[in-house]
């Protein structure tokens, strides 16, 4: 399958220096004279055992007049027809709103991306290097180009990119997206994941509005992962049937060994995932491990009791499964809890109410300001310990990623900071942000230059 990758970023920040190094050849035309590449260039490489066709671009740069406008087209082409972005910014100059403007459109192409910050040599690009947090396009990778640091990062999350793309695109993969709508828009992803026999085709006939899965009082009759694509208001969606998942110990026959591969692969690559629960027989040891499965994975998460019909009283044993939701599932602290009874259809409405805001939450992005007063803030109603007569400080921080949040903050000492600590700032960022049953992933580095260990 061919992988394409577009070096893309403004004029002048060392795309084709990056070019070059990763072909291992000077091909493109190199100069401190800034928009020097006009046409974009194409040559095949393979790195890391990936064959890939790496693009070198023309720098971005706003303008209607003739050439400025159809070297721009030149590059959104390659973006286009790229499969990752490689996008690279000056750590010298600092994020500038040239960077914000394209990075927002490389944004709304829905590409992959790998931001790399330029030039991060010397301690002059310490700051331009954090800055690149505050784009949302994940972490930075601290290169020079023109001296070789860094580039073998680069070439292991590119290496990462092509497998995730050729695992998610194999035959038996279980979770393609499906295709675009006329926007460019794919469809919503959705795995009803659970034990066998706890309604998850009955789930999905009741969606569908018709009986497109065979269903039966029989446990285990889904086998493969079974793609359905639906409207639902404005949204398209896809829903994977699953297979039901058992305790290791009782999975023996081969064709139940490969539906549970197929049914970890629908998880691992949808965006939300609907936990279904057996009314009678709720959180069992095996709902509670597929629950953290869909956390760690990084998946939005809401979980359906259904059966909710045999029921009897009702508003008891509703108090009660939030209870035991709330402490046997602190990893998604106020995930959504929805009763339904999949037979009937009735409930099925607020159960996709729930996936539409679970998927919202987990694609939101908060602005950095607003996260550095509510630390500083948090930090003033409880100061951080003190190690070795010395207190921990927390300087700053930034969201790195949606899907799910991601944040990252820089500390003086990360190692020594309690997890406990770690624990007041997720819940405090929960409650604050509104950010309910999405894994939040809370990393911690070093407020240091990130070029001291490559250059002893």
């Amino acid at each position: 399958m061919p992988f394409t990758v577009a070096i893309v970023g403004r004029p002048n920040v060392g795309k084709s220096t990056l070019f070059n190094r990763l072909v291992g050849r000077r091909l493109a035309l190199v100069d401190d004279q800034p928009g020097l590449t006009r046409d974009r260039r194409e040559v095949e490489v393979v790195l890391e055992g990936c064959p890939l066709t790496l693009i070198d671009t023309a720098g971005l740069e706003s303008g209607d007049d003739g050439l400025t406008a159809r070297m721009r087209l030149q590059t959104e082409a390659a973006i286009e027809q790229a499969e990752l972005v490689l996008f690279i910014i000056d750590s010298r100059t600092g994020v500038t709103a040239a960077d914000e403007i394209f990075a927002d459109l490389v944004r709304k192409h829905g590409k992959t991306v790998v931001l790399v910050a330029n030039k991060s040599e010397g301690r002059a690009a310490e700051p331009g290097y954090y800055e690149a947090f505050s784009m949302g396009l994940g972490e930075p990778f601290a290169t020079s180009a023109e001296h070789g640091l860094g580039i073998g990062d680069v070439i292991d999350a590119i290496a990462e990119a092509y497998r995730s793309a050729q695992e998610e695109a194999a035959p038996d993969g279980g979770a393609e997206e499906g295709e675009p709508d006329e926007d460019g828009v794919y469809p919503l992803r959705i795995a009803i994941a659970g034990r066998p026999n706890v309604g998850k085709s009955t789930l999905v006939n009741a969606l569908l509005g018709e009986d497109r899965m065979i269903t039966g009082p029989e446990a285990g009759i889904t086998r493969d992962a079974i793609a359905s694509e639906i409207a639902w208001g404005s949204r398209r969606l896809r829903v994977f049937d699953t297979a039901g998942l058992r305790r290791k110990a009782r999975i023996d026959a081969r064709a139940e060994v490969l539906s549970v591969g197929d049914t970890l692969r629908a998880i691992k690559f949808a965006e939300v995932v609907v936990l279904l629960l057996d009314a009678e027989k709720p959180f069992e040891k095996q709902d509670l491990q597929i629950a953290d499965l869909a956390a760690r994975e990084g998946r939005a998460l809401v979980i359906a009791i259904n059966k909710w019909d045999l029921v009897s009283e009702k508003q008891a044993r509703l108090a009660e499964l939030r209870e035991m939701c709330q402490r046997l599932l602190p990893q998604v602290r106020g995930v959504s809890l929805v009763t339904l009874s999949a037979q009937s259809g009735k409930g099925v409405d607020r159960l996709m109410d729930a996936v539409l805001a679970a998927d919202a939450v987990w694609n939101r992005r908060l602005p950095t300001a607003a996260l550095n007063d509510w630390l500083a803030a948090m930090i003033d109603a409880h100061a951080p310990p003190a190690v070795s007569g010395r207190r921990l400080k927390i300087r700053y921080m930034t969201q790195a990623n949606a899907r799910p949040p991601t944040f990252i903050a820089f500390c003086s000492q990360p190692k020594a900071l309690p997890d406990s600590y770690v624990r007041y700032l997720v819940n405090g960022l929960r409650e604050s942000f509104d950010l309910p049953g999405v894994p939040i992933r809370f990393n911690l580095r070093k407020g240091n230059n990130p070029y001291v260990k490559a250059k002893s």
